[in-house]
């Protein structure tokens, strides 16, 4: 079996073991199937028994224990694709280059190429100069609420972070991405029959049309800021002025100020009509990535690196999805992300990954955990 088949073939394996994240049973089955594939290699796995309903966490650790700050890998096994999407509309096929399959590009590959990387970096052992680490996470994609402290620590205790979300278009690394901030807002109003009392209501819904309004009107695309109101739900019945209504909203924002900036506005919302009340909650969950002088250094070392295994590795300086390099970005920690395979359709019932962007990207991975 040559290299590109064995590629395949694991990765066809992994990606027939759906991991939605609310599928805690289904996340722990795929950090196992990964944990396999190093169960006798010179690495120390640190497993952490997930919470609140969430899969389970695991730690990768290699090199020498010599107190220099180590190089962290940031990997999430979790997908948004639900149970299902096998059977249905997404099967495991090839397709000439591309590996269809749910999560195979946002992120199994990304998985593989840097677990494969970290293995064969691992046994250098001492010979590599400080420790590595590589984290297994297992709730990315609902905004990392039981890893986000853990993502925290180790980042602090490294020297530069590699996350290994999925290239942009034709392999771009990622040196800066938007920061989210999602909020829930509920309004009180008062209920009354809409035909013989309709004076005695205050509509809830009609209080949220007007937030919602001021809320969209938030948007600044010459900031680079977007809000959204992105879910709706209220009313009991249709003779009956609504005297609830419930809205969610998303945030993107580039920098920490505007950050700061917008999320004082919407917490700070007052009603609008008279007799209602508003509860606000949330918050920028994923602080601005924004592009540093560090973050610039590790991209130009990247590059490097790359133009020396025989490709060139361009960059995106802003992409509107956050990750969790953000965290450590947001800390001071050089950090590049972008480092997964290439492909498309993250997401959606078209997802794949180019089988030929693994091993360079492999190669490149593996250079820079024993050259950074």
């Amino acid at each position: 079996m040559t290299s590109d088949e064995q590629t395949v073939a694991t990765l066809s394996k992994w990606l027939a073991l759906e991991s939605p994240t609310h599928d805690a049973a289904a996340v722990n089955a795929m950090q196992d199937m990964i944990l396999g594939e190093i169960a006798d290699e010179p690495i120390r796995v640190d497993r952490i028994a997930g919470r609140d309903g969430l899969g389970d966490c695991a730690i990768l650790h290699a090199g020498p224990d010599n107190g220099r700050p180590a190089i962290l890998v940031v990997t999430h096994v979790d997908t948004v694709h639900p149970v299902g999407t096998l059977a249905g509309a997404l099967p495991v096929r090839r397709d000439g280059d591309r590996l269809y399959g749910p999560g195979a590009y946002d992120m199994k590959g990304g998985i593989y190429l840097a677990l494969m990387a970290f293995r064969d970096a691992a046994r250098l052992g001492a010979a590599l100069g400080r420790p590595i680490r590589l984290l297994l996470s297992p709730d990315e994609e609902i905004g990392s609420p039981t890893t986000r402290t853990l993502v925290e620590d180790l980042g602090r205790r490294s020297s530069h972070v590699l996350v290994m979300e999925p290239a942009r278009p034709g392999g771009a690394a990622v040196t800066a991405r938007k920061g989210v901030g999602w909020f829930d807002v509920e309004v009180e109003g008062r209920p009354a029959h809409a035909g013989s009392r309709h004076q005695d209501g205050r509509s809830a819904i009609r209080e949220a049309a007007r937030q919602i309004l001021k809320l969209e009107d938030m948007t600044d695309y010459d900031r680079g800021t977007t809000a959204t109101v992105s879910k709706v739900a209220g009313g009991t019945a249709i003779n009956v002025v609504p005297h609830q209504c419930r809205f969610a909203v998303d945030v993107r924002i580039t920098n920490a100020a505007e950050g700061e900036r917008i999320e004082r506005e919407i917490l700070g919302l007052a009603p609008i009509g008279a007799d209602v009340a508003l509860k606000v909650d949330g918050g920028i969950n994923r602080p601005a990535y924004e592009r540093s002088d560090g973050v610039a250094q590790l991209f130009a070392a990247a590059r490097a690196e790359a133009a020396s295994l025989g490709f060139d590795l361009s960059e995106v300086p802003m992409v509107g999805g956050g990750s969790d390099g953000n965290f450590t970005a947001a800390l001071g920690i050089p950090t590049l992300d972008g480092l997964g395979v290439d492909g498309d359709g993250a997401h959606t019932l078209d997802e794949y990954c180019l089988i030929s962007s693994i091993e360079p990207r492999r190669r490149l991975v593996e250079r820079l955990l024993q050259t950074l």
